[in-house]
């Protein structure tokens, strides 16, 4: 992670996001992200001037906060995520349904879904739609792939209802602040290194997400703050509370259930038994109380959206096919399908056989071996999205951030 401590590491993430925004800008079919490239292609530009000044000579006469390398970070944050987002939340109709391109998507489908889930949750008991019911035969939209906590961030705009500041993306943001927030709370609030605001933050992966879509940020953040909460000590409590947190992020969206293993392997390697029984008991005990009233109201429209339908095993079939490595090999017929299949289940057992013979002892270990399987899944699986990348990226950020955390400790200790 050495690259991501001086200047250019912010040039290279400051330019890399100017072209990516610049060619999003022209080469985009999608509503939202065209609005974004224009908007965060300014606020890039603007960072990656901004550090060139800085590497010019003295600029000690400067005021301090233009002498900072957090302030292009802002700047891209302003640009990038408020400006693009705000935008795009006040540009949907209060009846908003697809329409003629290109203002078909002033929202990606994420947000809408789970505004939806909210709203079935609120009239029906259940945030799943019943396929049966429809009359016709399901479609992808027709589908709620997130586990019953996720309804959450649709709530304010089910309760108060269709206005800008109730749209999901706002809940997601506000949410995954506050969840990094909590972490660095419970970290005692360190000195948190450029590179990590640069990969969690800046990347343009994370802006542009967080602008058009965002249910993947707060995944992002909670996986963070039970890392945080299982590194703080060897207290079976902070065990307790981070299996807590587990719980309510795989009840989100089943994507973060590799975190789940590998930090609980975590918990187990540093508090031992005692430590672990309060994690996996605090993490039953959460996830019961989450899923267990959606499964008594309806456990076939449970397993229908949130394991078949990820699955590929759904009524309806995932439109995810982003040409990634596993894509492109699956594609090529049954025998590709197959090799991508192993590739995947070696990966597995690659990341296991790490685990077990290295067992995280650290917050930045636990950290990296979530983004290293992650990682790994993304790029080998057979149905995926390019978007899906910023959960690695973003958490290479937090193993910067939690690496710099234990320097600062060792660095307090005496002696």
């Amino acid at each position: 992670m050495a690259m991501f401590r001086g200047v250019r590491a912010d040039l290279l993430v400051y330019g890399a996001g100017f072209v990516f925004a610049a060619v999003t800008t022209f080469a985009s079919e999608f509503y939202g992200y065209r609005v974004w490239g224009n908007v965060a292609a300014i606020g890039y530009l603007i960072a990656f001037v901004h550090v060139c000044w800085l590497g010019t000579g003295d600029r000690a006469a400067a005021p301090k906060v233009l002498r900072s390398r957090w302030t292009p970070v802002g700047v891209v944050g302003v640009f990038a995520i408020v400006a693009p987002m705000f935008y795009l939340m006040f540009r949907r109709s209060p009846n908003y349904v697809w329409g003629p391109w290109p203002w078909s998507f002033p929202s990606q489908p994420e947000v809408w879904v789970v505004e939806r889930s909210a709203r079935l949750l609120i009239d029906h008991g259940t945030p799943y739609t019943n396929l049966d019911a429809l009359g016709r035969a399901p479609v992808p939209d027709d589908y709620t792939p997130y586990g019953p906590a996720m309804t959450i961030f649709g709530l304010p705009r089910a309760v108060f209802g269709n206005s800008g500041i109730t749209d999901a993306r706002l809940m997601f943001v506000l949410g995954s602040a506050v969840a990094i927030g909590l972490a660095l709370w419970v970290l005692g609030k360190p000195k948190v290194p450029v590179g990590a605001g640069l990969l969690m933050i800046a990347s343009p992966l994370t802006t542009l997400i967080a602008s058009t879509a965002g249910d993947d940020l707060p995944v992002i953040a909670l996986v963070v703050l039970a890392t945080a909460l299982a590194a703080r000590d060897h207290r079976p409590a902070s065990a307790a509370w981070s299996g807590v947190v587990c719980a309510l992020v795989v009840m989100m969206k089943l994507t973060a259930l590799p975190a789940l293993g590998v930090l609980a392997v975590f918990v187990l390697a540093r508090t031992r038994w005692r430590g672990f029984a309060a994690f996996a008991g605090a993490l039953l005990a959460a996830g019961a109380v989450l899923v267990v009233p959606v499964l008594v109201r309806d456990p076939g429209s449970f397993v229908e959206h949130v394991i078949k339908f990820p699955a590929g095993l759904g009524r309806a079939h995932s439109p995810a096919a982003s040409p990634l490595p596993g894509h492109l090999i699956a594609s090529t017929g049954s025998a590709g399908h197959t090799i991508a299949l192993l590739l995947l289940l070696l990966a597995g057992g690659a990341m296991i056989a790490w685990l077990v013979l290295r067992p995280p002892r650290t917050g930045a270990d636990a950290m990296l071996r979530i983004a290293v399987g992650l990682a790994a899944a993304i790029l080998l699986a057979p149905a995926t999205r390019w978007g899906y990348l910023v959960y690695p990226v973003a958490m290479l950020g937090a193993v910067i951030a939690f690496r710099a955390v234990a320097e600062q400790r060792h660095e307090q200790t005496p002696g």
